[in-house]
């Protein structure tokens, strides 16, 4: 049975976890399928993408059968295997959709719990309905977050905020979610709101989208002189070439820009 559905629609890809009857919870189907959606979108030609579940959550994190399989594991060889570049397979779940070159915009209903918060941290953009409930919840089941929580949340929230979330693994409203940096944004239609963000990133230069996209993970993860020194080279790799010259011709003739 499908786990994920990719489909394509005015260079937006829809990526949307189809388990919904148990709550899109992560079993090995689902991880595998989700890796596997991932990077087709990261190899396609969409230049933006939207991230949901099915009915009605997001993602409940690991479903029971996984946490009694963890039981009959080697954690050694599971989780210090660099199987995708600096990450193990379930950290990639969530890092995957920042190595998608074009922005990720998720939409959260529901819960996004444990793991399938960590996946949605690894959007760029998160919309969330006001109702939704988010947690770190890992220390319920005596782990920790090792999904890449622990490269995405410290980018997000402050340290005691990261302390408490982590600590309690206690749930949040998306408003206090919000307030803390791990929302972005609140909608009574999240999914919706998120196809109007990526229509919105669609109408830009393509090109200077992946730029910014590959821009800002510099400037989350280097220094001041390779932040100023990418800056730099990107820029030069835009300005004069095709698409920002479509952009300068379409406002000056007053019509929408059309890219290659």
């Amino acid at each position: 049975m499908s786990r994920v559905s990719v489909t394509y629609k005015d260079h937006v890809a829809h990526v949307t976890l189809t388990r919904g009857d148990k709550m899109n919870a992560l079993d090995d189907a689902m991880i595998k399928a989700l890796l596997s959606a991932g990077q087709e979108v990261a190899a396609s030609d969409a230049r933006a993408v939207v991230l949901s579940g099915e009915g009605k959550s997001f993602c409940a994190g690991l479903d029971m059968a996984s946490f009694a399989k963890m039981a009959h594991m080697d954690p050694t060889e599971w989780l210090m295997t660099r199987s995708h570049e600096d990450a193990n397979e379930m950290q990639e779940l969530a890092l995957i959709w920042r190595r998608v070159p074009v922005p990720v915009i998720c939409a959260i209903q529901g819960v996004a719990y444990g793991g399938g918060l960590q996946i949605a941290l690894g959007a760029d953009i998160r919309v969330a309905h006001p109702e939704a409930k988010l947690a770190v919840m890992e220390m319920k089941w005596g782990i920790i977050p090792d999904m890449g929580g622990m490269v995405l949340l410290p980018r997000l929230v402050r340290s005691d905020v990261l302390r408490l979330l982590t600590y309690t693994a206690r749930p949040i409203g998306a408003p206090q979610a919000a307030d803390w940096g791990l929302v972005t944004q609140l909608s009574d239609d999240p999914l919706t709101e998120a196809l109007a963000i990526a229509e919105n990133i669609v109408g830009q230069s393509p090109s200077a989208i992946r730029a910014a996209k590959r821009l800002i993970e510099i400037a989350e993860s280097q220094g001041r002189a390779d932040v100023l020194m990418a800056e730099s080279a990107e820029q030069v790799e835009l300005i004069g070439k095709p698409d920002q010259m479509e952009v300068v011709m379409a406002r000056m003739q007053g019509r929408k820009p059309e890219f290659k």
